[in-house]
Order: structure tokens, then sequence, then C-alpha cells
């Protein structure tokens, strides 16, 4: 039977364009497809009323795999439920190995799609970039980049499938699954405490791939705006400007271009507005204004720009058709790769240098706020018009081609609200299992102290704590107030010593700073050493000279004017 959605007020010749889905019929299940011809996604051969299931992907995967030379199918791991996490490697390769990645020399791009299950647009066009590669087109990009394609991180969450797990969304009728994986987390809060195998896989990967560049595919549906993609970079303020800079000043606003010369589409900075007229608002009373999200690396193109790597979110909007979200999401990751092809060499200069960075004595953000822009900016608001679900009769927003300019205030992104001087070194007891095997998991270096030592360090002695009164992932998180006092320890032999000088020494910080506002602490890591010990916290540092401050980059400025402005600005 046709699944139809119709609208209110309309006629009958609007039924099924209001879904997004044309008057012809679906054409059910298929036979296995001997060839690319007549491979189908699911909402291809649904007419656009359903979306894939886990089966759906990885009979699509195995035929793309045996399809292409180019396409190397894989995984990272598995799900809470055991489903196996694929991973398609693109490129001209060997194998789908991490060494025969690293041997290529080339940039490497992850990208991901379905961490929440019901925003299901990244998870159908990641398969349908896949076919186009098998099909021999997109050859340029893998002249320099090696693509990991990973199209349905949530798995067990897509099985749940549910018409009425996504509010107003317009589609697919035929339901979608659900936000949070099988332990009911939510796998985008999930990349700094790692409580899910999920997100353990997917440190996995980072560890052994270690992907210059990190894009995570998602859809809103907040504000009634009149963008069709919205999109953000790394938010943390601690991100390094090498990032920022290039991708604030020359890659988005690229693509931005793009996207609207050669397809039609306006793209903006992710944002809300609190507002009367949207399902999103902000705090009572707050000012008219679009206001960004998150800056913290439990999100993760925030935690791809504390490991030193290019970060990019794209948020299809949720009240475009199905086969419309599909469509954008395709071309913006077709541009944002497009621009990585161009750029491939000094995207890896720019994480290399971001890697080498001395941060001892810096003065980096323990927490931060929104920034409001000294100037305010232009929003296209939107219109939606209400259609009716065919089976559950709850109300779906179909967006309508209305632009309406408005200038407001630019919350966008975020600055140091309280800072603190990086150390040269923490040092982490021996009894923190969990915090030790986290760090491990995320890739950080440790090394262990051979003898007992005495050293001079530095301990934060705590004044006053507060603890969330309601859980919050399965954690009440845990905020702490004191100051750090100098004082000299024999440091017991097995210790854990973390030095601020690695790659990866911005997230040591955040995750092991006792202020940190993502940190082991916040998420109760360290409950019971603070039991035991309530007035001290239990990982010492050794002190670095702080350094002059010398100029910093906000991640709104054109900063790191020396590796933008030698980027390449790819054919129009």
């Amino acid at each position: 039977m046709l699944i139809r959605c119709f609208a209110i007020a309309a006629g009958a010749a609007a039924l099924l364009s209001a879904c997004g889905a044309s008057s012809a019929p679906s054409s059910g299940p298929p036979a296995a497809p001997s060839s690319l011809d007549t491979l189908r996604t699911r909402p291809e051969r649904s007419n656009y009323q359903e979306t894939s299931r886990y089966d759906d992907v990885m009979r699509f995967l195995a035929e793309v795999d045996r399809a292409s030379p180019l396409i190397h199918l894989t995984d990272f791991g598995a799900t809470t439920e055991g489903r196996r996490l694929p991973l398609a490697v693109v490129g001209r390769v060997r194998d789908a190995s991490p060494a025969a990645v690293r041997a290529s020399g080339k940039t490497v791009v992850y990208v991901q799609g379905n961490i929440h299950a019901g925003e299901v647009e990244g998870k159908e066009a990641l398969q349908v970039l896949l076919r186009e590669i098998a099909q021999g087109r997109h050859a340029r990009l893998l002249d320099s980049l090696v693509l990991l394609i990973a199209p349905i991180y949530n798995a067990d969450g897509n099985e749940r499938i549910s018409m009425t797990s996504r509010p107003h969304q317009l589609g697919p009728v035929g339901g979608q699954g659900q936000r949070p994986n099988a332990q009911g987390l939510d796998l985008n809060r999930d990349h700094t405490k790692l409580d899910s195998p999920e997100a353990r896989s997917l440190m996995d990967m980072a560890r052994a791939y270690d992907p210059h560049v990190w894009m995570d595919l998602h859809t809103t549906n907040g504000t009634f705006h009149a963008y069709h993609l919205t999109y953000a970079p790394p938010l943390h303020p601690n991100t390094d400007a090498l990032l920022t800079g290039p991708l604030n000043g020359e890659w988005l606003p690229t693509v931005v271009r793009r996207m609207k010369t050669e397809h039609g589409r306006e793209l903006h900075d992710y944002g809300n507005v609190p507002t009367p007229e949207s399902p999103w608002a902000a705090a009572e009373g707050a000012e008219r204004g679009w206001y960004s999200f998150d800056h913290r690396p439990r999100f993760s193109n925030n935690y791809a720009g504390l490991r030193n790597r290019f970060g990019i979110l794209s948020e299809a909007f949720a009240y475009l058709t199905f086969q419309e979200r599909i469509r954008v999401t395709g071309e913006f990751v077709d541009e944002v790769l497009t621009w990585a092809h161009a750029n491939a060499t000094r995207i890896r200069r720019a994480t290399a240098a971001a890697d080498a960075r001395t941060l001892a004595g810096e003065r980096l953000a323990v927490t931060a706020r929104l920034h409001r822009a000294a100037d305010p900016t232009e929003i296209l608001m939107g219109a939606v018009d209400t259609v009716r679900h065919p089976t559950t009769g709850e109300p779906m927003m179909r967006r309508r081609d209305v632009l309406r300019p408005e200038r407001m205030a630019d919350y966008s992104t975020f600055e140091a609200a309280e800072t603190e001087v990086v150390p040269t070194a923490w040092l982490v007891p021996v009894e923190l299992a969990e915090v030790a095997a986290r760090l491990e998991a995320h890739g950080v270096r440790v090394e262990r102290l051979a003898a007992p030592t005495r050293l001079s360090v530095e301990e934060f002695r705590i004044d006053s704590t507060r603890i969330a009164p309601q859980p919050f992932q399965n954690h009440r998180e845990r905020r702490v107030w004191g100051r750090y006092v100098r004082t000299e320890r024999v440091v017991p032999a097995g210790t854990l010593r973390v030095t601020s000088s690695q790659p990866l020494g911005r997230l040591a910080f955040t995750l092991l700073e006792p202020r940190s506002d993502d940190g082991f602490l916040n998420w109760n890591f360290l409950d019971a050493a603070l039991e035991r010990a309530p007035g001290t916290y239990p990982i010492l540092r050794t002190p670095a000279a702080q350094r002059t401050a010398g100029t910093r980059c906000r991640p709104t400025g054109n900063c790191g004017t020396a590796v933008a402005a030698s980027w390449t600005r790819p054919p129009e």
C-alpha cells in the first residue's frame, strides 16, 4: 500500500509532493542486485518512504566493495548488541589496513553518518557516494585523499524504528531509528567519557587511522530558518588557530559560496533563535539572536578540534523532504571533499604543525561561554507548512521557499570564561584505573615513573563542590572550585606522567584539569578518590613558567594567516 502524506487545506495533487515522494508505486524489497545499475538504497526502492536498516546497509556496502577496487570494506568495532561497525576505506591503497592508508601519504578524511539514528540522511547520502565512486565518479578526489566512510555509527539505535522518534520531521513516513544507542546513551555526548562500545570503537579507529578531517552528518529540527543546511567547525576556544583559521576564513566560506552557485542552496553556521515561532528556546529573557549550541568536546566536531584535526558538523534541515535532505547532505559532503582535495597537502601540514606546538606555559580555557559578536549578523528566517503523518496523524513541518532577512545578535562562537596555565605534565596516581584506561583509549601518551621521585608540584585544593541534582547520560556531573598551591611531594613509582608536549596535549588538558567543564572529574571518574580525600584533587601537576601571552585568535577570526593565505581555491 502506498503510504501518503497530506497537507492541511491542500488538494489531492499536493499529497505526495508534501512528503517528497512521487506518485509512482513503491518497488518493494528487491532481489539481490547483480550490478551497480540496479543497486539502490532503501529510500530509492521505497519512493523515499523508508530508511535503510542495518542489513540493507551491509548488503549495499558488500556490493560496492565487490564492484570497485577502490573500495575496501572492513569494520572498526562493534555496538552494544554486537553489530559490527562497517568502515569503507576508499582510495588507491592496497587494502583497508591502517598501515596501507598511512603508507599512501595522502590526506585522510573520516565521514560518519547516523550517530543519531533518527537523523538518517548521512547514512543514505554516504551509500549514494560509495555507489558513485564505484561507478567511476569522484575519481579526482582520490588523487590526494583517502576516505574512511562509516555510514551507520549508531547501528543499534537504527534498528529501533519508530514513527514518532523525530517529532515534526518531514519523513521518512515509514519511521526512523532512535537518537540513543542500545544503552540509552547519546553517542554525540560520549566523545570524552567513552562509556559506550561505539565511542571506544571510534577511538580505536582514530588511533589506528588518525584521519586529518572528521565529518559528522546530522539533521536539525530547530528554528524555522530558511537554510537548507547549517554547519559548524570546532567550537572550543582551545582549538588551534592553525585549524580554525583555514576552516572559518577559507574552507567553509568557499563551500557555502559553491553550494549557492552550483546547487542553489542556502547555508549558514549552525544556530537557533529563541522565539515562540520555533520549537527551540534559550533561557528566559534571552536576547533575540543566532545562538550556537555547545563548545565542549563531548560533541564530535569539538572533539576533533582538540585532537588537532579539522572537524566539520553538517545539519540538514529536518523540514525539507526526506529526498531533499539526502541530496543536500551529499552535495555538502562533495563540496567539502572538493576543497580538501585541492588543499590536501596544506591540511596535513596544518595538523602536523598543530601537533608540534609546545603548550606548557600557555593559558587555555577550562570553561567557556557564548561570545556576542561586535556586529549583528543577517539571518535568513523562513516559514513552514503543516502536514499530517499518514499513519499517526501527528503534525510534520515542510519548509516553504520563503527568505526573510533579519539582522540580529550573533552568538555563534565561544570564548574562554575561565582559564588555567598549561603545566609541563600531570601526575596520575596508579590507583585511578578508570582515568588511565580512558587516557589510553583516547591515545594520550603516558609514561610511568620507574622509581619514587621527589618533585616540586602543584596541588589543587578544593574549596567547594557542586553535583548536578539530576543524572545526565547516567552521570551526575560534578564541578569543583579551589586553587593550585605549590608544594613538594614524593611521587610513587608507577605514577602515570602525562606531558602536555604531545599531539593530544590540548585534549589531555581538558580531560585532566579539575575545573574543566568536560573532564574526567566532571564525569565522576574521580569520585571515589574525592570521597577518600574531599579537599584535594588527586592528580598533581608539574608547573610551567607562564609564557607572555601572544596574539590569540578566536575560532571566528581569519586566524592562521600564513596557512590560510596559501590555500588553493578550487575551480568555480
